[in-house]
């Protein structure tokens, strides 16, 4: 078999809380995607290197005012948190629960890659649930902390009734911040592991992985220290994700790593069976550089650039809304060749702004570039490319109450609502937007940039000092974004999105 040389992160953008799992000679992995639709993106590698999104397990999770960014209200940080992914029987599952709805879902195909997937829905928070087929019993195991284990009925669409409902085991209390959670649980050989993250506060005091393992499903489970390591960045242990094998039977896993502003960002680590312990690493320490037995493959882009050419109403499969959309209000069809985007909804914030078009950005450092016919905007209205998070940036067109024109720069207040950094006049119908991205060594800046004619640029505003803040809990997106203030029924015809990845 041919080889392959891996380089990690293998992706430097934010994929958190990975669960992988391999089908023949296909991986897939899922990851968590919060108030982000469609949700629980699926993506497909043939050699752990190449990845690419296939597709998500649900276009929008509910259909409520929050989920829809409706009265001031939402999901950010929310939504669908550290999925388990899992084959048997011919069938793909997946299950994760929803802090905001206080609810544990399932949802199941057989087909991950072009197939409905059915959907059962249970009552209660089962926090990062692990998915657990023993035989023909099915079981989900869940908790920080106090881990806990629920037997659901065998085509896992309802607890189990008399089935088994208790506490599994109490992980260690003493010296530990964040107790274990983050379970992903396997059977190997007759034996049962639940792999989770803990948080010392003495010692290294990162987050590392830790193995439980016993012989029997209800214990006696025995503890392990079997990763500990930062790839000497900034104390930020690598931490929480799958373990698998290869067809070959040589067996890694995917952990991933906070890396600030960017998200948490996952590796593809080694993995060595010692005294029946699956050991991360070499030697303790994530490789920067691996080669695996795998065969190479093509490299598909995680962020895209597009042209927005399209005769249907379809989105390309790296683009995910902010919250769910209104598909009432944004169309490839109404004017071919641009993407339309009208106001029909009052807001004072882009953090409430629907349809707002977002994608991933990537360190070390990226650059997204668009154009926009604004020709067609209504007193009161923002449009624009947005830095999204919490410690939001923007630049666009600010289309004043008298009729007049700007070119806007601003940031989150503090309040959610936008604090205008600088704004210049401006008279023409089309205008070019840019944000660079700087993720080096956690620097963590945004700069913003304006244009008339695409190629002579000016900065506009200060630079943004990124933060990755739990209550969005992702790192930092770039967003296309057109709100009304004052009334609804403007719109905003956007041409391109170029992206580069590198200066």
């Amino acid at each position: 078999m041919s080889k392959t040389n891996l380089t990690n992160p293998i992706i430097w953008a934010d994929v958190p809380d990975p669960d992988v799992i391999r089908v023949g000679t296909v991986y897939y992995m899922i990851s968590t995607s919060m108030h982000t639709m469609p949700g629980c993106p699926i993506m497909k590698s043939k050699n752990l290197v190449d990845w690419e999104i296939i597709g998500y397990v649900f276009d929008i999770l509910e259909d409520n005012d929050a989920h829809n960014l409706k009265d001031g209200k939402g999901i950010y940080g929310k939504g669908l948190w550290a999925a388990s992914l899992r084959y048997h029987n011919e069938t793909f599952y997946v299950s994760f629960s929803s802090n905001d709805m206080n609810r544990f879902y399932i949802y199941q195909t057989k087909e991950i890659e072009n197939g409905q997937w059915a959907r059962s829905t249970f009552e209660g928070v089962y926090h990062d649930p692990a998915l657990l087929f023993d035989e023909k019993r099915v079981f989900v195991i869940y908790g920080n902390g106090d881990i806990q284990i629920t037997e659901l009925t065998e085509d896992a669409t309802a607890i189990k009734p008399g089935g088994i409902h208790q506490l599994l085991l109490v992980t260690d209390k003493e010296d530990i911040g964040l107790r274990c959670e983050g379970c992903h649980a396997y059977k190997i050989d007759g034996q049962y592991y639940l792999l989770f993250i803990e948080w010392p506060i003495v010692g290294y005091k990162r987050r590392r992985q830790i193995c439980y393992r016993a012989s029997q499903l209800l214990g006696k489970y025995e503890r392990k220290v079997i990763f500990d390591d930062d790839m000497d960045y900034h104390n930020h242990g690598i931490a929480q994700g799958a373990i698998f094998d290869t067809s070959e039977h040589e067996w890694y896993a995917m952990l991933f790593q906070d890396h600030d502003a960017v998200g948490r960002i996952p590796y593809i680590l080694p993995v060595t069976w010692k005294d029946g312990w699956p050991m991360v690493g070499i030697d303790g320490k994530a490789p920067k550089e691996l080669e695996i037995n795998l065969p190479a493959s093509s490299k598909k882009p995680l962020v895209i650039s597009d042209e927005f050419d399209y005769t249907e109403n379809k989105l390309a499969l790296n683009w995910q809304w902010n919250h769910n959309p209104d598909n009432e209000l944004w169309s490839f069809t109404k004017r071919l060749g641009y993407l339309r985007l009208e106001t029909g909804h009052l807001t004072n914030s882009i953090l409430y702004a629907r349809n707002t078009l977002t994608q991933r950005t990537e360190g070390p450092d990226c650059t997204g570039i668009t154009m926009m016919d604004i020709s067609n905007m209504k007193p009161g209205d923002y449009a624009g490319l947005v830095a999204l998070q919490n410690s939001f940036g923007a630049v666009g067109i600010k289309a004043e109450v008298d009729g007049d024109k700007y070119v806007s720069m601003c940031v989150n207040r503090g309040d959610g609502n936008e604090e205008v950094v600088e704004k210049i006049p401006f008279s023409r119908n089309q205008i070019y937007l840019k944000i660079e991205f700087n993720y080096e060594d956690s620097v963590d800046l945004a700069e913003f940039f304006y244009s008339e004619d695409g190629e002579n640029w000016s900065k506009i505003g200060r630079p943004l000092n990124m933060k990755y803040t739990l209550d969005h809990f992702m790192g930092y997106r770039i967003g296309l974004f057109n709100y009304a203030t004052a009334q609804i029924g403007g719109y905003v015809d956007i041409a391109y999105f170029h992206y580069q990845r590198g200066r």
